[in-house]
């Protein structure tokens, strides 16, 4: 790619966690118009005790549950909001931290365009996700570990499609215009190690690429995009031209547990830059 970084402004300072602020991880409707989670219900009400722990840690923002193992997660979010850029960050999670990055997100943090950093079993890293705004998939392939002879996960692999908790279905890569095999993106991923990131966001209804250690991992354009839920006009008029940039520390449910986010897993960001287009 274009050796271009030297143009993007940091938006993180590397010692603290001035430009951000945390928020709770609410239920939110799974699209504009479908109906709302009940604020009385219990597992709204512990979502509101929660943002999740964000701290830096050696130069990187480290997000985790709080407390350990709670079972409930929290988004980061900007202070600013951004509508057309490029950004660039590096993210190291461990296994398993369901994560991700929302660009154009709303105040709530859990509505907007979610780049996926599922570092779980059938999870996706790369793809695209309608938070809050359609629930599409856009992917185009699922993951596992490998494991040693001790039982600890010491790199990633392809998953068996048999195994998937979450089927990787046809209708999923159908969504996206362009997108890396699972072999070309496990040749660029690096395990227990930083990865950048290379996000780029364009348009009313954005078009979204997503690079990974410089090679293309996923582009979608979200003006064209056909879903059952997805309804562009209703996600403009929800997001609105500009939105803030959230990192999630995502819950546990019911039927994945701790293998969706391990009791003291966390996940890091680091050199966060943006360039406005």
């Amino acid at each position: 790619m274009k050796n271009d970084k030297a143009d993007f402004i940091p938006i993180f300072d590397g010692h603290s966690l001035a430009g951000w602020h945390p928020v709770p991880r609410l239920p939110v409707s799974r699209a504009p118009g479908e109906p709302s989670p009940d604020p009385d219900d219990e597992r709204y009400r512990r979502a509101m005790q929660t943002t999740g722990k964000w701290t830096v840690e050696h130069g990187a923002i480290t997000g985790r549950q709080d407390p350990p193992g709670c079972g409930y997660g929290g988004y980061l979010l900007s202070d600013g909001v951004y509508g057309d850029f490029e950004l660039l960050f590096e993210a190291r999670p461990d296994w398993p931290a369901d994560t991700g990055i929302l660009v154009r997100a709303s105040s709530l943090g859990s509505q907007g365009f979610q780049i996926l950093l599922d570092h779980r079993r059938s999870g996706n890293i790369g793809g695209i996700y309608g938070n809050g705004i359609g629930g599409f998939h856009g992917i185009n392939f699922t993951l596992d570990a490998k494991y040693d002879e001790h039982g600890r996960p010491i790199g990633l692999r392809l998953e068996d499609p048999a195994a998937a908790i979450e089927p990787m279905t046809p209708d999923k890569p159908a969504l996206l215009d362009d997108a890396a095999t699972g072999e070309q993106f496990l040749s660029r991923w690096k395990w227990d190690d930083w990865n950048e990131f290379r996000i780029r966001v364009e348009g009313a209804s954005p078009r979204i690429t997503v690079h990974i250690n410089d090679g293309k991992i996923s582009e979608i354009d979200t003006e064209a995009l056909k879903h059952p839920l997805y309804n562009a006009a209703a996600v403009r008029d929800l997001l609105g031209p500009k939105g803030h940039i959230a990192f999630e520390i995502h819950d546990n449910d019911p039927g994945m547990g701790e293998a969706r986010w391990g009791a003291n897993a966390a996940c890091r960001w680091r050199n966060i830059r943006i360039r406005e287009l």
